[in-house]
């Protein structure tokens, strides 16, 4: 058996790895930044697009970063609006707390997206959450409302942790959560296969899965716990709001998904994509970025 120890310095390697390719970004222009959540937390920022573009801010899944937005921050249609990406905690870049109840108490990741919106001085962005960040985007609706944002767009969105909405792979969780490095990483690479119904390209794939190794045990051990206030959150929503399912997503029920967040907000648009699985936005990528950018038009009036 394989101890976390040396896990845990091989991926404090990669980091130093993905550290120099961040200051390489930062020399070809794009400036990384971090900002702090409430308790401490360092979360990393990164931007790109039109600094003086309409704000959209990307929040990603479980095991992902900043990087799974890579065709939409690449995407020469978007870049005429202000692109925020950041790293979750316990993911990518940022701060990575010990304790379970960092990641269980879903105020604290609400608290990190509030941080991002007021420390990238982002006015009335646009907020796309991906999966976990869907949930990530609701808690922060019920912790802040939508007072300071333009609108929202779920995509193979998490409504609420329940077995009607999430579909059951007790064995790719239970192999997550091992302490056999072996068992921990061929789960992983399971978790990110079931993320597509069309697999990716080679190379992204292994960007995805080198995420996913990055990514915090502590949290992948205590977020399936994240508290989650839906009624709250979307109950109250009243800015535009889209929610974007592939027909085909292996982790996310999306017909009731959809029909839960649809009962608590009645505003509530749907589209779903036949070809995609999880990951729309990289499955019908060219779909999914036309989709985005109209309705982040609509939403934004100018």
């Amino acid at each position: 058996m394989l101890s976390f120890n040396l896990f845990t310095q091989w991926r404090k390697g990669f980091a130093a790895v993905v550290l120099m390719a961040a200051s390489a970004l930062a020399q070809a222009g794009v400036e990384p930044y971090t900002v702090t959540a409430p308790d401490g937390v360092r979360i990393a920022v990164q931007e790109a697009g039109d600094p003086n573009g309409q704000p959209i801010i990307f929040i990603h899944g479980l095991l992902g970063s900043h990087l799974s937005w890579d065709k939409q921050v690449n995407s020469r249609e978007l870049q005429r609006y202000r692109l925020i990406t950041f790293d979750m905690r316990g993911h990518g870049l940022s701060g990575q707390p010990e304790r379970a109840d960092a990641y269980r108490d879903g105020r604290r990741w609400a608290d990190d997206l509030a941080a991002v919106i007021a420390g990238s001085g982002a006015r009335q962005p646009v907020l796309v959450g991906w999966s976990l960040g869907a949930a990530v985007t609701t808690n922060y609706l019920a912790a802040y409302g939508d007072g300071q944002i333009a609108g929202a767009v779920y995509v193979g969105g998490v409504i609420e942790l329940t077995p009607e909405q999430i579909v059951s792979h007790p064995e790719v969780y239970r192999g997550m959560a091992s302490p056999d490095l072996k068992t921990h990483l061929d789960a992983e690479r399971e978790f990110v296969a079931l993320c597509f119904s069309n697999p990716p390209d080679a190379l992204t794939f292994q960007r995805l899965l080198a995420n996913a190794a990055m990514a915090s045990q502590n949290m992948q051990n205590a977020v399936h716990g994240m508290s989650l206030d839906a009624p709250k959150g979307l109950g109250a929503m009243h800015k535009p709001l889209l929610l974007i399912y592939g027909a085909g997503d292996a982790l996310v029920q999306a017909q009731p998904s959809f029909n839960r967040a649809k009962a608590l907000n009645a505003g509530a648009i749907g589209r779903f994509y036949p070809k995609a699985g999880h990951s729309p936005f990289l499955e019908e990528t060219q779909r999914f970025n036309r989709d985005l950018s109209a309705f982040v038009d609509a939403a934004t009036p100018r």
